[in-house]
């Protein structure tokens, strides 16, 4: 990362406000393989808010070592098996193909609800859910009310995305008027172009506007939520036209953008999880708590409360989404400014943030 003189100055000057953020610690089991499948899980004992209860959760192709969007599906999972004492089962799809099958397995043996990660597994969860109407599904990233057949036994849980994108696009808009030189670019590399990517990168781009009218945006698509070296190759080639800011909307390949921005030393913001723990080039991140809206729907399995044919919206006034942990580099009034800006997000004086990508 740059140091400039003026930016640490006023940083020991200022000290530095933290806002909240999630944290990265690490809770993956061991687990046993079949073909297209990996499995994890406990056995729960009954919680003290009500009766045991089955809960499984199917990843999509990201994987538990994604460190951000399934990771956080089973940080929920295992707080359930811990508060609530819930029985927790997770079963990893290695390929697209495995989605109907894995979530088919769990309805079977009757699981008191099944949750699927991701947009991508919306045509299978309707699928399955078809199939066994007397399951409760719950699919993070995708709408019930969009689905054809409007399942009554599905849940969408939904997050404004581009809420959290504003505000970290504000800090990048920010940093770079202080320190970006002349030519004032940031960039964002996407997975595939998928509505929650968009609206990560929509809400960015405009957060950075907002802070700083003379930045100019970047935006590629790596068309992958896996392969590092496909995210790292699209930043480097940003970075290479000037972007000082790259953050990653990719998942696991998302990481190697972040690689990239370390290795030409300029500043990464991370997505979902704060992923402020993979070195000081991290500027902050745009979380996603899908860790509470996993607990949230499991509690109310557990205690009645589920409703099935509806969707939840998660979002920076009701604390689902919003800014990680800021770089201990970035002065106290930066952070202030941002702070302001999460707070008028909240109150609902900043409401017409963009969630599509032009």
């Amino acid at each position: 990362m740059r140091r400039p003189a003026r930016w640490t100055l006023l940083a020991l000057l200022f000290g530095l406000l933290v806002l909240p953020g999630c944290g990265s610690d690490d809770g993956e089991t061991a687990s046993t393989a079949e073909p297209g499948q990996t499995e994890t899980g406990t056995t729960g004992t009954t919680g003290a808010t009500g009766e045991s209860i089955r809960i499984g959760l199917v990843t999509d192709i990201g994987g538990l070592d994604d460190r951000s969007f399934n990771f956080l599906a089973n940080k929920g999972l295992e707080r359930a098996e811990n508060e609530l004492g819930v029985e927790g089962r997770v079963v990893i799809s290695r390929a697209n193909a495995d989605y109907v099958p894995n979530l088919s397995r769990l309805a079977q043996e009757d699981y008191d609800l099944v949750i699927a990660v991701g947009f991508l597994m919306a045509e299978s969860v309707e699928t399955v859910a078809k199939r066994f109407p007397d399951v409760n599904f719950a699919i993070i990233d995708s709408s019930q009310a969009d689905m054809k057949s409007k399942p009554k036994n599905v849940r969408g849980l939904l997050f404004k995305e581009q809420e959290a994108g504003y505000l970290v696009g504000y800090l990048a808009g920010l940093v770079t008027k202080a320190d970006g030189g002349t030519k004032q670019v940031i960039g964002s590399v996407g997975g595939l172009k998928i509505p929650p990517v968009d609206r990560y990168i929509a809400g960015y781009q405009a957060g950075a506007k907002a802070a700083n009218e003379e930045i100019e945006t970047v935006n590629s698509y790596s068309q992958d939520f896996v392969d590092q070296a496909k995210c790292k190759e699209l930043a480097l080639d940003q970075i290479a036209s000037g972007a000082y800011v790259v953050f990653q909307v990719a998942g696991q390949c998302g990481l190697g953008a972040l690689s990239a921005a370390q290795e030409k030393n300029v500043l990464g913001i991370g997505v979902d999880a704060d992923q402020g723990y993979l070195g000081d080039h991290i500027l902050t991140s745009a979380l996603k708590k899908v860790d509470v809206a996993v607990f949230q729907t499991i509690q109310g399995v557990q205690d009645g409360t589920f409703n099935g044919g509806e969707d939840v919206v998660f979002d920076v006034a009701s604390g689902a989404v919003g800014i990680g942990e800021v770089s201990p580099e970035v002065p106290a009034e930066a952070v202030a400014e941002v702070k302001r800006v999460q707070d008028e997000i909240a109150a609902g004086e900043i409401d017409q943030i963009p969630d599509t990508v032009g």
